[in-house]
């Protein structure tokens, strides 16, 4: 598999390969897939949306009140076990950015803007009516800025481990470098448990290059400025339904403490911390994520 041609237009290129915020799960398609026949899951339908000169792969997956789910850095998340789970109460909807998983950035995509008003005509014709809006890391980041202009699709917003605001001073690393840290150092900061990190040296070569390419997406949408937006923290008074924001104990990525600078952006939003968990408690602590969420969601 050959990275996509649009991925050149990363400053950072395919050295990012190292970024550790990747799971796989092949390559967007279109039809339905019956996962429970093959693995005892619920039925799965992708179908493509074509959105301004983007093809969204958009798995759906469960029946219930609708969640939509933005993937962060790691790509989609909709194949990990609190997914699974989540589907037996919910419809998961699961688009992946362009960009990431084979599929092709729009020749006028260069940062996070262009992603957020794609999802903004995605919303409009999904036509969601109180929907949960959750995002992670980048997504978190993601749902954050669509959530401060318009939160009539949705009655709740999840966030976890979410980057998208600077609360230090101009020379203070709020968010661990992911593109220039060194890879021990990365995967110590980003999980308490290293062995349900990913394992670079048992990949295939295809998967490493989807690593790569995934990791020139993420590049382009978070880059400069680096994964935050300086206007944000401005807006976030303006989320106005209720916010829970979900972080690892021990994620050097985002700490608490910038959690908790993040919380006190947003009116009413609560801050629930899951211990011996890094940037990725859903994987770390599925259960305990699982059970959080659904608190929240039922509340």
């Amino acid at each position: 598999m050959e990275l996509p041609s649009e991925a050149v237009k990363s400053p950072i290129g395919v050295c990012l390969a190292h970024d550790l915020e990747v799971q796989f799960h092949g390559n967007p398609g279109s039809g339905r897939r019956n996962f429970g026949e093959r693995f005892g899951m619920t039925t799965e339908t992708t179908t493509i949306v074509p959105l301004g000169g983007a093809d969204i792969p958009l798995v759906r997956r469960g029946s219930g009140p609708a969640v939509l789910v933005f993937h962060g850095g790691e790509g989609p998340v909709d194949q990990l076990p609190f997914a699974e789970s989540l589907s037996s109460n919910f419809e998961m909807l699961y688009p992946t950015h362009p960009g990431f998983n084979g599929s092709l950035i729009p020749e006028h995509f260069d940062n996070l803007q262009d992603l957020i008003f794609l999802y903004l005509d995605l919303i409009d014709s999904l036509e969601l009516q109180h929907a949960i809006l959750m995002g992670f890391s980048m997504g978190g980041w993601l749902a954050a800025e669509i959530a401060v202009m318009s939160t009539s699709s949705f009655s709740k917003l999840v966030l976890v481990d979410s980057v998208g605001i600077k609360p230090g001073g101009p020379f203070d690393r709020d968010i661990a470098d992911v593109f220039a840290t060194p890879v021990e150092e990365l995967l110590n900061a980003a999980w308490h448990d290293r062995s349900k990190a990913p394992d670079y040296a048992a990949m295939t070569e295809e998967e490493l290059q989807t690593v790569a390419a995934n990791m020139v997406a993420h590049g382009l949408y978070t880059w400069e400025p680096y994964m935050h937006n300086p206007k944000l923290q401005h807006r976030l008074h303006r989320i106005d339904i209720p916010t829970l924001l979900v972080w690892g104990e021990n994620d050097g990525i985002v700490t608490t403490d910038y959690a908790a600078s993040l919380r006190d952006l947003i009116p009413g939003a609560r801050l629930s911390v899951i211990p011996e968990a890094g940037h990725h408690p859903h994987i770390e602590q599925a259960d305990e994520f699982i059970e959080r969420f659904l608190e929240f969601a039922s509340g």
